[in-house]
């Protein structure tokens, strides 16, 4: 499974979940320089939770594609 349909394929699983992925590893180097930014940490933990309930979605229907984003985007063990 491609994280991407089409070109302009921002609905599906796949594709919120590398989004979610990318902002979650920005907002962390941000943190680490600005460690007392305390709504940003916030903000994290919400896209991390939104993250986690997408990943549990797509563990659910399609398994296979599950496994291909997990190892292509380096996240779980």
């Amino acid at each position: 499974m491609a994280t991407k349909k089409t070109n302009k394929d921002t609905g599906s699983a796949g594709s919120q979940i590398t989004a979610l992925t990318e902002r979650i590893r920005s907002i962390n180097e941000h943190l680490k320089t600005n460690s007392k930014d305390h709504s940003s940490r916030r903000g994290l933990l919400l896209l991390v939770s939104k993250r986690r309930k997408l990943l549990k979605y797509l563990k659910r229907t399609e398994l296979e594609g599950y496994k291909t984003l997990i190892e292509k985007l380096n996240i779980r063990k």
